[in-house]
């Protein structure tokens, strides 16, 4: 239990904060470690048999779920199967998966050549001129596979003018949600995955803890923010967050009104980096010198509430019931009831993208299955006064579940188990 005597008796203003900080950050030697290196360098990328892998899982289930192709435009599901990392515009790109052969392409005329550089040799690829019809080209990739009446799933984040395009000129298709496919890969991460974002996850706690060492009075939330990007930097990655200070954590997604860093201050900070694209997404909330008896007392249901929530984390177990052992400690403590202080779902997948299926959320009645990645991040706030969100990412493991990165925090002033 935090009691006074861990704190620092204030005395003047900087002595009081940078002397909490550098309790806060030097108690490990690992703080005391040295400069900040390069940690990605050594890291292999996904290679043709990863993506392979995907492909074969993927042919599976269309033919689970009875779907004849698979529509996938530019985005992060296309890149997920292929590698093809395609900018969205109004001229339509993508590729049509299906059962036995490799995917075939619907590409603009004029941009074969670009396409041609990343699509892997020996694919077929279909273009389309400025006053030609892309849908239609979509539908004879369908009826070339034999399927010109079949099932065609649509990739699930496609923007509306193409399904409705489809819907016009591809009126023999039957058009079906492709979510079944591209959820049901991406959502169990395999062990490369999961590797990369253990180390994204481990960076981005360094980098906080690097960046918390410059914290000072009358510092603007854009300074610290530059800290953290530039040890990412450091160690080889893009990568950021988003500080708030005094009474501005209380908003979950920060405050439009500027607040420079004062004594005595909460400052919750949000932000995360990627390695070979997973994400890392990463929450701490500590205080600027001294913090009271009440912030203290919230840090620490926030924290029992993280702790419940990885405990409830096991293959088997639902979505709902891990965001229910994390809601039901906030609601014991007298924090509720539902969504009053605890104003968010406890948390959200992630691995390309820092937001993705599936998510941990009251009515998701999904089982859990090892090697599903999810950020598990209670909170509490309180307007006026302050909020505290203590964030990281875990991943179902074959008994139960672990926290990506380590570096847990355990109390307000150990926000990375030092």
């Amino acid at each position: 239990m935090i009691t006074r005597r861990h704190f620092l008796k204030i005395g003047g203003l900087t002595v009081a904060a940078s002397g909490w900080i550098s309790k806060m950050l030097g108690a490990s030697p690992q703080a005391q470690a040295g400069p900040l290196r390069n940690l990605v360098a050594d890291v292999k990328p996904l290679t043709a048999d990863d993506y392979s892998a995907r492909l074969e899982k993927a042919r599976r289930l269309m033919a689970e779920y009875k779907l004849d192709g698979l529509f996938l435009e530019g985005g992060t599901n296309l890149q997920y199967f292929t590698k093809v990392n395609w900018w969205r515009s109004e001229r339509t790109f993508g590729a049509v998966f299906s059962q036995k052969r490799d995917p075939v392409w619907v590409c603009p005329g004029f941009e074969r050549q670009r396409a041609e550089e990343l699509i892997s040799k020996g694919q077929e690829i279909r273009t389309w001129e400025e006053h030609e019809n892309p849908f239609a080209l979509i539908a004879g990739v369908m009826k070339d596979l034999g399927a010109g009446g079949g099932r065609l799933g649509l990739d699930p984040s496609m923007r509306n003018f193409i399904y409705f395009g489809l819907r016009r000129d591809a009126a023999g298709l039957e058009l079906v949600d492709g979510a079944v496919v591209t959820e049901g890969c991406r959502g169990v991460k395999t062990a490369k995955e999961v590797g990369y974002m253990d180390l994204a996850n481990t960076i981005t706690k360094l980098a906080y803890r690097e960046a918390f060492k410059q914290l000072r009075e009358g510092m603007a939330p854009r300074d610290l923010a530059a800290a953290v990007s530039d040890a990412h930097q450091k160690m080889g990655v893009s990568g950021g967050g988003g500080p708030q200070f005094g009474p501005n954590t209380a908003f979950p997604h920060g405050s439009m009104v500027v607040r420079n860093l004062e004594k005595g201050d909460p400052m919750l900070i949000d932000g995360g980096c990627s390695v070979e694209g997973y994400r890392s997404d990463i929450t701490r909330t500590i205080s600027f010198g001294q913090p009271t008896e009440k912030l203290l007392k919230v840090w620490e249901v926030v924290r029992k509430a993280q702790a419940a929530a990885l405990k409830a984390l096991r293959p088997g177990a639902t979505c709902e019931a891990v965001d229910r052992a994390a809601r039901s400690v906030v609601e014991d403590a007298g924090f509720g009831p539902d969504y009053r202080y605890f104003a968010h779902r406890l948390g959200h997948g992630i691995g390309l993208e820092g937001h993705e299926y599936p998510y941990l959320v009251r009515g998701n009645t999904l089982k859990l299955q090892p090697g599903m990645t999810f950020s598990n991040e209670p909170g509490i706030y309180i307007y006026g006064e302050f909020g505290v969100r203590i964030e990281d990412c875990m991943v179902v493991t074959e008994d139960g579940g672990r926290t990506l990165g380590g570096l847990e925090a355990t109390a307000i002033d150990t926000p990375f188990g030092d």
